[in-house]
Parts: C-alpha cells; sequence; structure tokens
C-alpha cells in the first residue's frame, strides 16, 4: 500500500525558487524533505476509483493515523503518485538522502477537520480533486512546510478514465464569425484523433479537427517551473468552428478517435455566437484582473492569498445568462511555475469559459523571467516565462508570444496590449496599439475599449510614471487615446478597484461623474485588479483625478443598449451588487467631434 523511497545516491534538487512569495505551494521547502517513515503511522484514501459517474472531480476521505502527532504535521496530495527521487533528474550534486522531486499539488494541516488531533493523532480529511491525467497518493509530513519529514504515504488512487477532454475554454478567433474551443487531454496525436462536434442547438451537426500542443520541462525558462514545479501539462487541443451564424446558439461536444476505431467523448456544452460587427443588440461584457483560484475543500494553500476568487468565479456563473464575453485581463491563475495549477485554474473557471469566450491577457504572472525578453526581468511568472499561458488558452493574436490582439464584439471594438513587452514609441507594440485603434469603425461600432495588465498612470496605489504600478511610454500612449477617442481604459495588476474621471494629461476633462452624454472629452481610467488575489490599499496621495474607490473584490460588467448607449457598472465579488456605476449617452456627431489633442485638420477653404 506503501510507495518505496529509493536510498543510496540520488540526484539532489534545484533550490526551487519562491515564485516571488506569491505561490502558497512555494512555501514548502520541498526540496528539503527527508525520509522519516514510521511504521506505526499510517494514510489511507478512498474511494480507490474516482469519476465512476463520468464527473471530472470527486471527494477522497484521508484517514491519518500518527503515533506522534504534532500541530504541523501536514498531508500532501501528490499526482503522480510516485514522488520519491527515482523521478529525479540527472543533477551532478549527488547526496546520500532521498530527495522529493515534485511538490505536491495541494495540502491540508491534518487537524483541519479534528483540533485534537494532537492529542488523539487521528484525523479524517476531505479532498476534493480533479482528473488530472494521473494516479494519485497522499503524504503525512512532520515538521511543518519548512522543515518537511515524510512519516507516512497512503494508497494509490484514480479517476476511471484518466485521459478524458476536459476543461473546454472558449475565445473569439480572427473573425467575428468564429468560436475557438481548447481543452485539455491525456490523449497524444498519435494515440486519437482530437476533434469537435458542433452545430446549431436543435440541428444536425458536423465535426472540426483540433489541432494538438503541449509543452516541456526544457521549455520552461526557470526554477521553480524547471524543478520541483513541473508537472506534465498533458496535451492541449485547439478546434476553430468557422462561418457560425450570428447571435445564434451552438451545441457542442470534444470528442477523441481512437485507433480501434471507438471514441471517447465529452459531456454537451453550448455557447452563443458572436453578433456580426456593428449590429445593434443587447451586448454585455465582464473584465477583470488578476483573479487566480482557490479551493473548495478548504485546502490551506490557498486560504490566505486568494480568498475572492471563489466569490468572482460564483457570481460570474451566478449571472452568467446575462454575460456574453469575458476579459481576464493577466495575472490569471498565480500558478508561478507550479504548473499543476493550470488544470485547477481550467476546471474552476469551466462552467464560464466553456460557454461565453474567455479572452486573457498576459500580466507580470504569466511572462516575467529573467532574460526571457519580458520588459521586466523578475521572475513573476515562476519560470513560466509566458509559454504556459500562450499554451493553455488561445487569443486571437497575430503571434501568441506577443500577447497583443484586437477583437470585435458587436458594437465593441477591443485592443488588447501586453504590458510585459515594450510598448513605448516606436516600439512593434505600439505600432499595434495605433493600428488598432485607429481601425475601429466608430459609427458601426462606437465603443472603444483598451485593455492591459499593468495600470498605466491613473492609480492612487502607484502613480508616478515608470514605477512598480505603472510601465514606461505612458506619455505616448495616453496621446493615443485621446488621439483616438478611446472610451475606456481598463488595467488590473493593482488589486483593488479605482475609476477615474474623463482624463487627459492628470487633467479631468468632463465635470460630470456619473451620467455622460455628448463628447466625453478624454478616456476614463479604470483599476479592475481585485478579481480575486489579495488586496491593494490605497496611497495617501489624494488625486485630483480619482472619482471612486473601492479596496474590495468585484469586476466590472459593460452593457451597450445600442449605439447611444452604454451602462458601467462595478460590482462586488461577495454579494453582486453594484457599488459604482456610470452611463454614457450619445449620438456619432459626438464622437467625431473635436476634443484637445484629438482634432481631425480642417480648412476655411470651399
Amino acid at each position: 500500500m506503501w510507495l518505496c523511497l529509493k536510498f543510496g545516491p540520488a540526484a539532489a534538487v534545484a533550490h526551487a525558487g519562491n515564485g516571488d512569495g506569491v505561490q502558497p505551494l512555494s512555501k514548502i521547502a520541498i526540496h528539503k524533505a527527508v525520509y522519516a517513515l514510521h511504521e506505526n503511522a499510517s494514510v489511507r484514501a478512498h474511494p480507490v476509483v474516482l469519476g465512476t459517474k463520468g464527473g471530472d472531480s470527486d471527494w477522497v476521505t484521508v484517514e491519518v493515523e500518527c503515533p506522534k502527532p504534532s500541530d504541523d504535521d501536514w498531508i500532501a496530495v501528490f499526482s503522480p503518485a510516485n514522488f520519491n527521487s527515482s523521478t529525479c533528474p540527472p543533477s551532478g550534486d549527488m547526496e546520500e538522502s532521498p530527495h522529493i522531486c515534485s511538490a505536491p499539488i495541494k495540502y491540508k494541516y491534518a487537524n483541519d477537520s479534528n483540533a485534537e488531533y494532537n492529542k488523539t493523532g487521528k484525523a479524517s480529511l476531505k479532498f476534493q480533486l480533479i482528473n488530472q491525467r494521473e494516479d494519485i497518493s497522499f503524504a503525512l509530513f512532520s515538521g511543518g512546510l519548512s522543515d518537511p519529514k515524510l512519516v507516512a504515504v497512503s494508497n494509490v488512487i484514480s479517476f476511471a478514465n484518466p485521459k478524458a477532454p476536459l476543461y473546454p475554454r472558449l475565445s473569439q478567433g480572427k473573425s467575428w464569425n468564429e468560436m475557438t474551443v481548447t481543452w485539455t487531454s491525456g490523449y497524444n496525436i498519435i494515440e486519437a484523433v482530437p476533434f469537435v462536434e458542433w452545430g446549431l442547438k436543435g440541428e444536425s451537426q458536423t465535426r472540426s479537427p483540433a489541432g494538438t500542443l503541449t509543452f516541456h520541462q526544457n521549455s520552461m525558462c526557470a526554477p521553480p517551473a524547471r524543478t520541483v514545479g513541473w508537472r506534465d501539462p498533458g496535451f492541449i487541443h485547439t478546434s476553430f468552428l468557422k462561418d457560425l451564424w450570428p447571435n445564434s446558439v451552438y451545441t457542442y461536444k470534444l470528442g477523441h478517435k481512437l485507433l480501434n476505431g471507438s471514441y471517447v467523448w465529452s459531456k454537451s456544452y453550448s455557447f452563443k455566437s458572436s453578433p456580426y460587427p456593428g449590429q445593434d443588440s443587447l451586448q454585455r461584457v465582464v473584465i477583470f484582473g488578476d483573479m487566480g483560484k482557490a479551493e473548495r475543500d478548504g485546502s490551506n494553500e490557498y486560504n490566505n492569498y486568494q480568498p475572492g476568487s471563489l466569490n468572482t468565479t460564483d457570481q460570474l456563473i451566478k449571472d452568467l445568462k446575462n454575460i456574453d464575453i469575458v476579459f481576464h485581463i493577466g495575472d490569471i491563475t498565480y500558478s508561478n511555475g507550479y504548473i499543476s495549477q493550470w488544470d485547477q485554474f481550467t476546471s474552476q473557471v469551466e462552467p464560464i469559459a466553456s460557454t461565453v469566450p474567455y479572452m486573457i491577457a498576459s500580466g507580470n504572472h504569466e511572462r516575467d523571467a529573467p532574460n526571457s525578453g519580458s520588459f521586466y526581468d523578475g521572475n513573476d511568472s515562476g519560470g513560466e516565462c509566458g509559454v504556459v499561458a500562450e499554451t493553455m488558452f488561445y487569443v486571437p493574436a497575430e503571434n501568441r508570444a506577443k500577447f497583443w490582439y484586437s477583437t470585435d464584439y458587436g458594437m465593441f471594438h477591443f485592443c488588447i496590449a501586453d504590458s510585459e513587452h515594450d510598448w513605448r514609441e516606436g516600439s512593434e507594440q505600439y505600432e499595434f496599439i495605433e493600428k488598432c485603434l485607429a481601425s475601429a469603425d466608430r459609427q458601426k461600432q462606437p465603443w472603444l475599449i483598451f485593455a492591459a495588465h499593468r495600470v498605466l498612470g491613473y492609480s492612487s496605489s502607484y502613480w508616478r510614471s515608470g514605477s512598480f504600478g505603472e510601465p514606461m511610454g505612458r506619455e505616448s500612449l495616453q496621446g493615443l487615446w485621446q488621439k483616438y477617442k478611446v472610451d475606456i481604459a481598463f488595467f488590473g495588476h493593482i488589486h483593488n478597484y479605482e475609476r477615474t474621471c474623463p482624463v487627459y494629461q492628470e487633467q479631468c476633462v468632463n465635470t460630470e461623474k456619473s451620467h455622460y452624454s455628448g463628447a466625453v472629452n478624454g478616456t476614463i481610467h479604470i483599476v479592475v485588479g481585485g478579481g480575486g488575489s489579495h488586496l491593494s490599499g490605497f496611497g495617501p496621495i489624494q488625486t485630483s483625478w480619482s472619482l471612486y474607490k473601492d479596496s474590495d473584490f468585484g469586476f466590472v460588467k459593460l452593457t451597450a443598449f445600442n449605439h447611444s448607449s452604454l451602462l458601467f457598472e462595478y460590482k462586488r465579488s461577495s454579494d453582486g451588487k453594484v457599488y459604482d456605476s456610470f452611463t454614457i449617452a450619445r449620438d456619432y456627431r459626438d464622437v467625431l467631434a473635436c476634443v484637445h489633442d484629438g482634432c481631425e485638420p480642417t480648412t476655411l477653404g470651399s
């Protein structure tokens, strides 16, 4: 029932790095773990087979007995189940003590369910596990997270169909009438052919093939992604559903055709296709950043870091019938080099991402790694250096390693920038941003939206140009927003909510605060980084351009009723109620109106 640990010379694991202290799994000094098995200690997990009813998650009971209990005993969940030193990669640093080469995927303290554990030595813990393609074991450690000593290992459990196609996420394609479906499975292309079976609801279905991608440990740029944080991601499949009818409901299923001619199917899903660009219909957009993930079983790994993540997720699920498209503008999972967390995130958002397009932007926790081409040279990604994000999620970028793109949804035109690459004047990205803004047909798509991860200028938390919260290039980009009359610019990175007046060069250019009509004269800046990660406070400086601040978890919802009327709502994730709002009412001539530094040249000639 127990796993055997390999003794004798074992490859030492390099220090994992800490993901800049953000990822709670990094608090586990797994590279320091030592062997201390006790013959009278035991860990037993049941049921042995999970997902027997076809589900992609299941609850497991873990029974623990320890003859020398302590408050710092903890239970780690390992997947794959074999985590001993025999799986360590070759290294020149050889030691006699055993080593563990992979971090757990989650953990709980042994006293989580029994406050008397340190007296009785007995505990019964409940874990909710998702299908991550590999078998699973549980290990009892003493010594806390900083000095772990392996005391006992459980029996191995597994899912009934570990390779099943799971966690679909939709995205807009490169044209308005194309939807992409990306999902994860355990099937390599040489084992099974991936495809999507889809069609208009209630009508005949067709099949579209899918491409298959993955990435490897040597694709990572730094620890811990290259060391203890590494976990095989499985295979990532993307299919392109084309020539969709506008505003129509489609059903779809993920499929894999095996070599023997049999099929493996997912459950059925549905989505509504995009409206035609400029189509006059009700259109609803949700925008937020910095959500991360959390554990519904109370696992300690995220209890103190992403406390609002589940609230945001659950509010969106609750209101999903009134949402058409979602933008998660950076800091997606906070996996920070612990690759297992991406499966857990895609599982968490599956009810949303399988139903409406889930568009992402690149943040520092997806991209930044030393000497990897990111504009910032820290290791906020934990060595992922953008590889994981750009593989796990499709975006309609010309080059997904350069995470900037444009997309249309009805009366909205979106320009999504990548704050982790240079966007100063003269850069490749600057040219893209200007081209994207200039391409908006404001008669058909009056609502022009810019979004990026790092705040560019207007946040009362970080306000100096070139500071932590703001990349360089503020003056140049501010000129573009004014020239092309961007309505709203959204940012994350700062974990709170803030709304500015219509602002240009640090001055309010409109005295209205809630009901804008006619020419707005400047861009309204929104910080919406309270998706779920730990909250940020506000600085002591009282800025003249800030209209509303909230240090709480929340998201923004935009509702375009027609070409002339837009409703903006900021909702808290805790209750879904509106805590800030404004409206814009205007005609096309108001979009064309001359504003400071945004006037077309004229002549008095006739």
